[in-house]
């Protein structure tokens, strides 16, 4: 990527990064007590952590040294233990020497001592947990001790969904992240991930060479040089990896075949908005496990309320201990069309309306039109209050909390890498 890029994304301290995956390492844990074993499985729901491989045995540290006397260690050991001070450092001792040297290790204990705690920093174990540990830690221990030393802030990326095939969440995407562009003044990159339908290129008015899916086809040969090159600059912080939009092959991928695309893109963009088909495959799935962000843009009839139900209860399982999707209404208020009134959407499931985008059909069709985002066709119009709110939301920047998991625990003490 550019300098100039690179610096962009280093100077995006006012937006919140987006959530660093844990790369393919195995753990294994050692536990003593059921609460602690079930606390580490539930790990692996976390999106951060879903190329972990991860294997949780009964006992503590005894049980460790008898494994890894006939079986190599992993990159992780996370050991359970009610031993304490000396005796505790003495199993320590047994373990390590039957560890490799780059192996890590987060001790798990019931004494909550900021002593024993330095002693087990200084004798080299990553991290000292005090039970009950909470997954949502757990996970953030782990993500710190396998982020490189001095890794960049990563972007931030937003996926936009139809809970049925016409209710916008292309128009809504692309207006939001005009609108991202415009309040945080940092590059936003808009990915059309509609390959065969896709119309951000028409919306802003572009028709590139290249886009997505020359990456997406170029058999796993992408890093960041081939993804500027194949985007395209439409507007003043506003880059576009644009859709074929053709039918002259088939668009069927395997469930990962956009994951390292988007890290690509992640590294360089602070700013990342995935527009989504409706559709649901296993890629649309994986997609909405790991993006920081999820919007589901809806009509207001009774066969989107089903869908935004079945949707939101998927993406709750999906992303265990993340936000829940934005909820957000479009084309409110068509002439002569029975609807549910957004109170009665809301209440019927239970979910909350993050906004509404009133139908507008002189407006909206203008800007389809012309190729240009509704706040370029009329600046003062009250739906782009909307579009500059929504924008907040997902960036991070309108006091919402966005950082994962709410049980995070306040520590004192700082988490060190392994010495």
């Amino acid at each position: 990527m550019s300098d100039d890029i690179r610096q962009n994304i280093k100077g995006t301290s006012d937006i919140p990064s987006g959530a660093r995956l844990v790369p393919h390492i195995t753990i294994q844990a050692f536990c003593e007590n059921a609460m602690t074993a079930q606390s580490v499985e539930c790990a692996v729901n976390d999106r951060r952590m879903h190329k972990v491989a991860l294997t949780t045995h009964n006992g503590g540290i005894e049980a460790a040294v008898e494994t890894y006397k006939v079986n190599p260690t992993p990159n992780l050991i996370i050991i359970e233990s009610n031993l304490s001070g000396n005796d505790l450092v003495a199993a320590l001792d047994r373990l390590a020497e039957v560890c490799d040297a780059s192996t890590r290790v987060i001790v798990v204990g019931n004494v909550n001592d900021v002593e024993l705690y330095r002693r087990l920093i200084r004798y080299g174990v990553s991290e000292y947990m005090v039970t009950p540990v909470e997954t949502p830690a757990l996970v953030e221990t782990i993500a710190d001790l396998f982020a490189s030393d001095g890794a960049e802030p990563i972007g931030r990326t937003i996926a936009f969904v139809s809970a049925k095939g016409g209710a916008g969440s292309s128009t809504i995407a692309h207006n939001t992240a005009w609108a991202l562009s415009q309040q945080v003044r940092r590059d936003v990159l808009i990915m059309d991930m509609d390959l065969p339908f896709g119309t951000a290129g028409l919306n802003f008015n572009q028709e590139p060479p290249h886009g997505i899916a020359d990456a997406v086809f170029s058999n796993d040969d992408v890093d960041d040089v081939v993804i500027e090159r194949l985007m395209s600059k439409c507007a003043n912080h506003i880059n576009l990896l644009t859709a074929p939009a053709n039918l002259n092959r088939d668009y069927d991928f395997h469930e990962e075949a956009f994951e390292s695309i988007i890290e690509i893109c992640q590294k360089n963009m602070p700013l990342v908005v995935l527009d989504l088909p409706h559709t649901w495959n296993g890629w649309v799935r994986h997609t909405l496990s790991t993006v920081d962000e999820v919007v589901l843009v809806a009509e207001p009839d009774l066969a989107n309320l089903r869908n935004v139900k079945f949707m939101m209860d998927t993406l709750k399982s999906l992303r265990m201990s993340e936000a829940e999707p934005v909820l957000m209404m479009n084309k409110v208020g068509v002439p002569k069309r029975p609807e549910l009134s957004t109170s009665e959407f809301a209440n019927t499931i239970e979910v909350d309306i993050f906004a509404e985008i009133a139908f507008e059909a002189a407006l909206f069709g203008t800007a389809a039109n012309n190729g240009q985002m509704i706040a370029e066709v009329n600046s003062s119009h009250k739906i782009n209050d909307a579009f500059n709110a929504l924008a907040r939301r997902v960036s991070g920047r309108d006091g919402v909390a966005t950082q994962d998991a709410a049980g995070l625990l306040p520590g004192i003490l700082k988490k060190l890498k392994l010495g």
